[in-house]
This record gives C-alpha cells, structure tokens and sequence, in this order.
C-alpha cells in the first residue's frame, strides 16, 4: 500500500433536485480542492446546467469557495439557484394577511352594522 493511500480522505459530492438526489463517494488526498472534486464526481457530466461560475457550492450547508480544501467525511453541496426570493414571498404572504384581515375586519363590521338598520321598508329590524 503506497503512502498516498494512507492519506486518502472520503467525501460525498450532492446534487439534489426536487424528486431526486445524486450522492456520488470519492476518496482524495486532504489537499484537493473542492472545484477537483466535483470535476472527478463525474456530477458535470451527468448534470450538464450546473455552470460552477454560477451554482453555489457549500459544505454542510456552508458555502465555501472552489479553491477551499475539504476534511473526512465531508459532503460538497451543489446548489441550484433559487426559483423566487424568500424576501419578496414573504413579504407577498405578509401583504395577503394584510388584505384579508382589513377584508375579515369589514365584513365583520358590515355584519353588525346591518343589525342595527331599518329593512327596505322602512321597518326597524332591532327588537
């Protein structure tokens, strides 16, 4: 067994998609850089959208760079780039709540002051 296998560390590179996660093992030298490994998964070719210039990539859901190196047991995370904003939902959500409340507050208010009105003829409807 020659020395450079007695320093070799075990990864996990992840890719993960809305139904389906790719998990790829590798066992590299500590000195490895993380761009290497994902280029060695063979993750690139299977999955030809992920542009490294563009996805984020992360350790234990920490992003790091591509020139970072990676420690035993480590998993890379690929990211994919986000669909919508998580401010811009939420503030979305916040704006619903808003109208539906004023709505609910109305309609409570139209509810009771119909109660105290006179009916179309005129008629007083309390009692």
């Amino acid at each position: 067994m020659s020395s450079e296998q007695n320093h070799l560390i075990h990864v996990e590179v992840v890719y993960a998609l809305p139904n389906t996660q790719r998990v790829i093992k590798l066992a590299i030298t500590p000195d490895t850089p993380v761009q290497e490994i994902i280029e060695r998964s063979g993750v690139l070719e299977m999955y030809p959208e992920i542009d490294l210039k563009k996805n984020k990539v992360g350790v234990f859901s920490r992003t790091v760079k591509l020139d970072a190196t990676v420690h035993e047991g480590d998993r890379i995370e690929i990211y994919r780039p986000l669909l919508a904003d998580p401010k811009e939902i939420r503030r979305k959500r916040a704006e619903q709540a808003k109208q539906e409340a004023l709505a609910a507050k109305k309609a409570k208010g139209d509810a009771a002051a119909a109660s105290d009105t006179l009916d179309a003829k005129g008629n007083d409807t309390e009692r």
